[in-house]
């Protein structure tokens, strides 16, 4: 894969490319603007247990609108506690 050797020690890793500002929210670093995998890395460190633990806590805090809203907030944590149950093994 051609994206292999362009791949930094900071590749998909959450903190690092999707730290937490000193205002609470995350944010992306200014050195990944021009990196040619940025899409990749950020999508990468989502897939990670602590990208898995963040998107849980973006659907805890979401309010749940009607009842299409709440199956589709239970289902999408069904999948991430799925996940990280796969990640343990």
């Amino acid at each position: 894969m051609a994206l292999d050797k362009t791949k930094k020690d900071c590749y998909g890793v959450l903190d690092k490319v999707f730290p937490i500002g000193s205002d609470g929210l995350r944010e992306v670093v200014a050195g990944c603007f021009d990196c040619p995998v940025k899409r990749e890395c950020l999508q990468d460190a989502l897939k990670t247990k602590d990208g898995l633990g963040f998107r849980a806590q973006l659907l805890e805090r979401a309010p749940a609108e009607g009842v299409t809203g709440f199956l589709r907030r239970w289902s999408q944590m069904k999948e991430i506690n799925r996940r990280l149950k796969e990640e343990k093994r």
